[in-house]
């Protein structure tokens, strides 16, 4: 993630955790959970507001948070009750400690040609059989976007870069809307990943 991404949102961590805290994405975290069995380990990874860390923690799964924003930390930490530790994704060294992993619109601030080494360590960090929920903008920009890096991608864009990873396989793709009032024209995709067992 870039220098200005995460002065981005060290300037705005009020604003941004007001503006996506209170937002109803329930179907979405429900979807996740359906592929995790009850009461497993989570990784929200860039957890940003603390809103999905939160709820998972209140159906009763465990979760690590990391945020890159060190601003958002401290409102994420306030806001769900446990420690939510700053790292940049780069950072992720663990093996097959999580049964799941959730990159809600967190790993779209990655340049395209580092996404293979993030997902690689997304891999490596889950247990057999564990699921990734990854989301990015839908289309093909790359580059600066509101004072943000963002990469979008498509199916295709999106199949051609994960193809590489072994063991990694999409197991569902698909297209929201924007939950956020006034930007339900912006479309999301939306994927699930598994490690495959051995």
């Amino acid at each position: 993630m870039s220098d200005k991404t995460l002065q981005y949102y060290n300037a705005n961590a009020e604003s941004f955790a007001t503006n996506t805290f209170a937002v109803d994405f329930s179907q979405i975290q429900q979807e996740f959970l359906n592929t995790l069995s009850p009461g497993v380990h989570i990784l929200d990874f860039g957890c940003g507001s603390g809103r999905d860390t939160k709820y998972f923690l209140e159906q009763g799964y465990k979760v690590d948070a990391i945020d890159g924003s060190s601003e958002l930390c401290k409102l994420a930490s306030a806001h769900t009750g446990i420690k939510v530790r700053q790292m940049l994704f780069q950072e992720l060294h663990v093996k097959e400690k999580y049964d799941g992993i959730w990159a809600c619109a967190s790993i779209l601030h990655v340049a395209k040609n580092e996404l293979p080494d993030i997902l690689q360590r997304m891999y490596n960090a889950l247990k057999p059989d564990g699921t990734i929920y990854a989301s990015f903008k839908y289309g093909d920009f790359e580059g600066e976007r509101s004072g943000r890096y963002f990469s979008d991608f498509t199916e295709e864009s999106f199949c051609n870069l994960v193809k590489d990873i072994h063991g990694l396989v999409i197991e569902k793709m698909w297209i929201t809307g924007d939950v956020r009032d006034g930007r339900e024209e912006e479309k999301w995709l939306n994927i699930i990943l598994r490690r495959k067992m051995y």
